[in-house]
């Protein structure tokens, strides 16, 4: 279960929430999708059992209201890095980025290399120069409807998520019970920060023990994406899963096993 508080870091206030364990190894510091509240991660947390998650509404997501003025990458990963010194946490954490969120990992774990122990991307890309999604997906994914309207995520999620979520209904009506709508303008900004910003200059610096998950079958981000991420990056190895764009929480038995046995590999930190 995810515990869930209110925290102020300087002007912006963030909701948190943490699903506590008793595992010797870092916290798990989780960066969301586009418009995704902390809620939608909870099958995912709970099967990672011992592990200590963090995570939180991204401001105009969920219950973090949006900022006067657009962000960056860049400026969300200080404010993170803030977050876990304002939460207690003030050794090492390790880090996954979930498709839109893989862009703020990677660029945490760049920019805060004292911080980030080990990278996880899932489901993502090295941003504005990628191999892109289907064309009639990305244009959906330009509004933040899906998460306002039931019957439309109905509609749309199994052509968006891939996957299990084209064969199982109960699976998109799960998702849909999490929803906390993202506000329009926090959308906005999510879109924003996203626009012309790639980690290609940069990935070959990373340090981080990187585990890179993909699912074969994601109308969002194409595999090829995946194959790229693990080309570059160093100390990086590549997972795929025959699912789709949600594989995480589809599959979250599977993975979770995958992702603590990264998390727990001592001989990913050499090199």
């Amino acid at each position: 279960m995810i515990d869930t508080k209110t925290v102020t870091i300087g002007n912006q206030t963030l909701r948190v929430g943490i699903h506590r364990g008793s595992s010797q190894l870092p916290p798990l510091l989780v960066f969301n999708g586009i418009g995704a509240n902390l809620d939608l991660i909870e099958p995912f947390a709970a099967a990672l059992k011992d592990v200590e998650v963090i995570a939180f509404d991204v401001p105009g997501t969920g219950g973090s209201p949006a900022p006067t003025f657009p962000y960056r990458f860049r400026g969300l990963a200080r404010l993170a890095d803030d977050l876990l010194e304002e939460l207690g946490y003030r050794g090492q954490v390790d880090a996954i980025g979930v498709s839109w969120g893989g862009a703020l990992a990677q660029t945490f774990a760049f920019h805060h290399p004292q911080r980030c122990r080990k990278l996880i991307l899932a489901a993502t890309s090295p941003g504005a120069i990628m191999v892109p999604g289907r064309l009639s997906v990305l244009m959906k994914l330009v509004s933040p409807r899906r998460y306002a309207d039931p019957d439309y995520l109905r509609k749309v999620g199994p052509e968006l998520y891939g996957g299990s979520y084209r064969h199982n209904p109960e699976l998109i009506s799960k998702h849909g019970l999490a929803i906390r709508p993202p506000s329009g303008r926090g959308y906005l900004y999510q879109l924003l920060a996203g626009w012309g910003w790639t980690s290609l200059p940069w990935l070959r610096r990373l340090r981080q023990p990187t585990l890179i998950m993909h699912g074969t079958d994601d109308p969002m981000v194409p595999l090829a994406n995946a194959k790229i991420l693990a080309a570059l990056i160093p100390n990086s190895r590549l997972f795929v899963i025959d699912d789709g764009h949600l594989f995480l929480i589809s599959r979250a038995p599977e993975t979770a096993a995958v992702i603590h046995q990264f998390l727990a590999d001592c001989e990913s930190l050499e090199g």
